[in-house]
């Protein structure tokens, strides 16, 4: 090997033709990790002439490449060849960045040299590539899966717009937030005329910006927002908004008081994307990403993975902002119906409690009633329609109404269950319900009670005691079957009569009769206020959130 960095030719061997025409880069090394010899390929790749290799190590001419020199020496050192990989880049730009060759050293004797290196690579950057691009791609589709299982767990607007950004980042950005459209202004006056409002839900950012998000839009839990800006223009146009490396103007289309690119700087914020939260091609809010410090800006592929997730969620979003207007309105409705039972005969004392489920934004149809009757008595009523939600609610109001109506005929709580089965057969109302009846008379001393498939009523005595007074069950109403049968026990002074709804016992996994049996365990208070027993009994039997609603009645002579 001569000065000029030649490979000489063996003996039969056309060793420069191999060498120095293959594709492959190849190089000798001395003792010292020094170039002897580099061949046109290597020559091309580093986009150095061979004479700027000579006598020089990889380091000294291209610092910009990792280089195996621990795997060389070892290779001196034993003899035995050795692969390694070199990457980094080299004088010659590629479209890939970060290049990737792999390479196997072998230890040769050279006449003149002694104990040198011979390199031979070949580039897998294409290949490296293609690896991480698939991996990238086997991520997004996790993440896309994900969205399944992760957002839209409940029917709460907060939690699901907390889902949507707990999975956004970090995974794809650093600063996540939603805004919701706001349709309903009852706290607030409304937006003057040509701007949208956003409802600012929920949001996420690295420790240390947590700032960001509460200055991002202003004070208030609302922001109003103008045509003109980026949010409103994902809005109308049901599009996404990318801004990479954004430049003042550019940060100021993103917000709508211009001040808070000043903001966006300090946190040190380079690149916004906005995507539409669109369903059934209505906007429903937007999610705003923002990748911060050395966070690489967002490419075609993270807009593409981001706009399917919000498609995603938007789903979920809408169905919990509906479900959302539902449950308010049901809930108003039925605590209006409920917010009093009729005043009972002054001789019987009456208190009552309506939970609405701690799990669920749905009400229930539960309601319950007193209602007096002549010669001193009174009737309880305690019913649950099948079903949640506000047309539970309003079957509920049918229900009730129907039943005062026919309790005015004075008939046996037996009768008045019969002919309001048949009224609701015949009205085909679409929703069945229980209902429990018991009459008191402190005249007589007795309850006559009667169920069309609801929970026996338990009676609470003066010494603390707890008696489930098992009915016989007729058929739900709205079947039309009736034959329904009533059953006569003692009402003695002291003696409080307790009816309820399934949500109060109900457990998942136990059988209903064995959580009803188990009200006869409890200790009450029996010579307090009766709200004293409902606060207890509730206390007790809650064990956390009711799965279910749950309404309670309770009843007794008046001293």
């Amino acid at each position: 090997m001569n000065g000029e960095g030649h490979f000489p030719e063996g003996d039969d061997l056309p060793a420069h033709q191999l060498v120095e025409g293959t594709l492959a880069p190849i190089v000798v090394l001395d003792s010292q990790l020094r170039h002897l010899y580099v061949n046109p390929a290597w020559v091309e790749v580093s986009g150095l002439p061979a004479s700027a290799f000579l006598g020089r190590t990889l380091g000294e001419v291209l610092p910009d490449l990792r280089r195996p020199d621990d795997v060389l020496r070892d290779v001196l050192t034993d003899g035995q060849p050795r692969e390694a990989t070199i990457s980094g880049t080299t004088g010659v730009a590629s479209p890939l960045g970060q290049r990737l060759w792999r390479a196997v050293y072998h230890r040769v004797d050279l006449p003149e040299q002694g104990m040198c290196l011979c390199g031979i690579g070949v580039e897998i950057s294409n290949l490296r590539r293609y690896l991480d691009d698939l991996e990238t791609a086997h991520q997004r589709l996790a993440l896309l899966d994900a969205a399944v299982t992760r957002v839209g767990t409940t029917l709460d607007l907060e939690t699901t717009c907390q889902e949507l950004v707990d999975l956004l980042a970090p995974s794809l950005t650093d600063l996540a937030a939603v805004g919701i459209v706001e349709e309903e202004f009852t706290d607030a006056p409304p937006p003057s005329p040509g701007f949208l409002r956003l409802r600012k839900t929920r949001g996420v950012a690295p420790t240390g910006m947590e700032w960001v998000l509460r200055q991002l839009g202003g004070p208030g839990p609302y922001v109003d927002v103008p045509r003109g800006v980026a949010t409103r223009h994902c809005l109308d146009t049901g599009r996404p908004w990318l801004g990479n490396l954004a430049s003042d103007e550019l940060f100021q289309k993103v917000t709508v008081d211009r001040r808070r690119t000043e903001i966006f700087r300090a946190a040190g914020i380079h690149s916004f994307l906005i995507a539409p939260l669109i369903t059934a091609g209505r906007p429903v809010g937007v999610v705003l990403l923002g990748r911060a410090g050395s966070s690489q800006p967002f490419d075609d592929d993270d807009l593409v993975t981001i706009q399917a997730l919000a498609d995603r969620a938007a789903l979920s979003i809408d169905s919990a902002r509906r479900y959302g207007y539902e449950h308010t309105m049901a809930l108003e409705l039925q605590r209006a119906l409920l917010s009093e039972p009729s005043t009972p005969h002054p001789a019987v004392e009456v208190a009552a409690r309506y939970l609405p489920s701690g799990r669920s934004v749905l009400v229930g149809g539960d309601w319950y009633d007193s209602i007096p009757l002549p010669d001193s008595r009174t009737l309880l009523v305690m019913g649950d329609v099948m079903g949640h939600g506000f047309q539970a609610a309003v079957a509920m109001s049918q229900y009730r109404s129907l039943l005062r109506t026919i309790a005015a005929s004075d008939a046996g709580v037996d009768r008045i269950l019969d002919e309001l089965d048949r009224q609701v057969a015949h009205l085909g109302l679409d929703r069945l319900a229980t209902c429990l009846l018991a009459v008191l008379d402190p005249g007589a001393g007795t309850c006559t009670a009667a169920s069309a498939g609801h929970l026996p009523p338990a009676a609470v005595r003066p010494d603390g005691s707890i008696e489930v007074l098992w009915l016989p069950a007729g058929p739900p109403i709205g079947t039309g079957l009736g034959g329904y049968e009533s059953l006569t026990v003692q009402w003695n002074r002291g003696t409080t009569l307790l009816l309820y709804t399934d949500g109060l016992v109900e457990r998942r996994g136990t059988d209903i009769d064995v959580s009803v049996q188990a009200l006869e365990t409890l200790s009450l208070p029996v010579h307090g206020p009766l709200d004293d027993m409902l606060d207890t009994a509730l206390a007790r039997l809650a064990n956390g959130a009711f799965e279910d609603d749950v309404a309670i009645l309770t009843a007794r002579r008046r001293d």
